[in-house]
């Protein structure tokens, strides 16, 4: 059985041999017209991809698009340059059905696999777009689990691609992937919440390292961002462990990004504050805000009367961002109010209460005897 197998080998190639130099003897100007158009096909294809080197020299290992699109340039492979050249000038050199099927099961898998290397340099590289100056201080073992599985998700999608085209059903092997990815997926479901976790930390980037966040009754300063846990160093000074699913479940308020701070003071007046001088005081409030630096006044109104007082609501901006700049300057708006208040005479209100004592027919009865007139 074997000798009939190696004998239906050898009379298939002479045949092939035969055809092929038939078909050379007999097409030769033509298989020379194709030569060389497909030899210009390559070069440009080459000059193409040289491009995407000289880019990449010129802009380095900047992670924006630009870049992107040139490394995946310059991962264009020789093998696939040559199929494809072959594949586009082989109609137009009469090329025997035997050799043109050759050359297009070369076509398909150079094809295949090149679109897989091309599609892992795009997405990886989108990545590393979304992530910035992340990946290499802390999600670097989440960018390794990214790379892996796409990977192997892209080429495993190009070995199907390429098993179809050659006439393999695969049918079956698709049904065991699924089946297995399903498998993999229910065992792995803590490390999968986790990666995904990690991964809405590199896309949405609620926060970054060296931020100050507050969280549940927690505020601190993110020292580490893990593949499974956050690390902050609490104002404390105690270390917090955090699980990044439950961190990014809890609200968070990012601190680092504020552009300016809000300051809402309540100055307390006594009822007998003369009205005159209660209209008088929004502008003096707005002046002693406006003397200082970094505040922007907003509003000063009378807001409510009050059991013991009567309220008045400043409120004004402090732009920066830095907490010592906001208490600094509202402690001067404070001292300010207070020196002013003491000028214009003004105290202000503390929580006081009158009791009187009455008869049982209403009439009110002094606490003490009265003095006996002289």
């Amino acid at each position: 059985m074997a000798d009939g197998a190696t004998g239906n080998f050898l009379s298939k190639s002479s045949a092939l041999a035969a055809e092929a130099d038939a078909w050379v003897s007999g097409n030769w100007a033509g298989i020379l017209v194709a030569a060389a158009i497909g030899v210009a096909i390559a070069l440009a294809m080459l000059a193409v991809r040289s491009l995407g080197c000289r880019l990449i020299g010129r802009i380095g290992g900047d992670p924006h698009w630009p870049a992107i699109f040139a490394r995946a340039l310059a991962k264009t492979k020789i093998y696939f340059i040559v199929a494809t050249s072959a594949q586009l000038v082989a109609d137009h050199a009469s090329t025997p059905p035997a050799l043109m099927g050759a050359i297009h099961v070369a076509f398909v898998i150079a094809a295949s696999l090149q679109a897989a290397i091309w599609a892992r340099e795009l997405i990886l590289g989108y990545v590393a777009h979304r992530t910035g100056d992340q990946e290499q201080s802390t999600l670097a073992s989440a960018i390794g689990i990214i790379r892996l599985l796409v990977t192997v998700t892209l080429f495993a999608i190009a070995v199907i691609l390429i098993l179809d085209n050659l006439g393999v059903n695969v049918t079956g092997l698709v049904a065991g992937l699924g089946i297995g990815g399903i498998a993999i997926g229910l065992a792995a479901q803590g490390i999968f919440s986790d990666l995904f976790a990690a991964l809405s930390i590199i896309f949405d980037k609620p926060f970054r390292r060296g931020d100050t966040i507050s969280f549940d009754t927690f505020t601190g300063t993110v020292e580490r961002i893990g593949l499974k846990s956050t690390r902050i160093r609490s104002v404390g000074g105690e270390e917090l462990i955090v699980s990044n699913a439950n961190l990014l479940n809890a609200r968070l308020n990012n601190w680092t990004r504020l552009q300016r701070r809000r300051a809402l003071m309540t100055l307390n007046l006594p009822h007998q504050t003369a009205p005159d001088l209660l209209q008088r005081l929004p502008d003096e409030l707005r002046a002693i805000v406006e003397r200082e630096r970094l505040a922007r006044f907003d509003r000063a109104f009378l807001a409510a009367f009050a059991p013991s007082s009567i309220d008045l609501e400043l409120v004004f901006f402090v732009d920066s961002a830095s907490l010592a700049d906001f208490l600094k300057a509202r402690q001067a708006v404070m001292l300010a109010i207070l020196r002013r208040f003491d000028e214009l005479g003004i105290r202000l209100a503390y929580p006081a209460q009158a009791a009187y004592t009455a008869a049982p027919d209403g009439r009110l009865i002094m606490p003490y005897p009265e003095e006996p007139s002289s």
